[in-house]
């Protein structure tokens, strides 16, 4: 399930990548499937970097990774251990929300993107958040929850202030708003609601067999109910 839409990325043979919170290595192993790359797949956690290499290991046996070479290390966003213009790619899906000191992270972010290449963030939609935040205080209150919800414009702001220009940005995951709604209402560290669960049995039936309806709804509602808002930088 990707968030980021690599066709936006301007990929070439040779540039290196970074996945920085990679969580279980979705948007790494699309980078490592990429011609030629050199990536590096990068979480605060060690288990999503243990995930990322079995799932990495798995597409290796396909044969299905064009990748020079990938990388997976244990680094904290606000501190990382790169020098400046490191980068022609730099990804960071679903993890501002998370990071008291965003500003610090953003500033990074920026500091090793290669100058005329691409930074991609992607941090939960205000409103779909915002119901989330309003039905459940697990939600938001679990160990590495979010601690804040971005509205549109001043985070792009923010990027933009630490020397980035804005390109463009869309939404992603419509029909995974209402099963985090449900989780939520029902209580998210709960294992036994039907619906969740009937709910979850779908969205997975989605991942592994992407069926052309599913995928239609899913464009139809991203403008509406995207649950992810996704910015695009080049670094002048």
């Amino acid at each position: 399930m990707l968030t980021i839409n690599f066709d936006r990325l301007n990929i070439r043979p040779g540039d290196r990548i970074l996945d920085i919170g990679c969580g279980e290595g979705r948007h790494t192993i699309k980078a490592c499937q990429q011609k030629d790359t050199r990536c590096v797949g990068a979480d605060f956690g060690f288990d999503p970097l243990v995930q990322t290499q079995e799932k990495l290991a798995y597409h290796r046996a396909l044969n299905d990774l064009n990748c020079k070479t990938v990388d997976l290390s244990c680094m904290d966003v606000t501190n990382l251990p790169f020098k400046d213009n490191s980068f022609d790619v730099v990804i960071c899906s679903e993890v501002l929300e998370h990071i008291p000191d965003d500003a610090k992270a953003i500033s990074e972010l920026v500091r090793i993107t290669k100058p005329g290449k691409t930074l991609t963030v992607s941090v939960p939609r205000f409103w779909p958040e915002k119901i989330c935040w309003a039905l459940s205080d697990d939600y938001f209150n679990a160990n590495m929850g979010h601690v804040r919800i971005y509205k549109k414009k001043p985070l792009i702001q923010a990027i933009e202030s630490a020397n980035v220009r804005y390109l463009g940005s869309h939404y992603a995951h419509s029909i995974h708003a209402p099963y985090w709604w449900l989780k939520c209402l029902v209580g998210p560290n709960r294992t036994d609601s039907l619906p969740v669960n009937l709910y979850h049995r779908m969205l997975v039936w989605d991942l592994m067999e992407h069926p052309r309806i599913t995928a239609f709804v899913d464009r139809l509602l991203n403008p509406v109910s995207g649950k992810s808002l996704v910015l695009y930088f080049q670094k002048p």
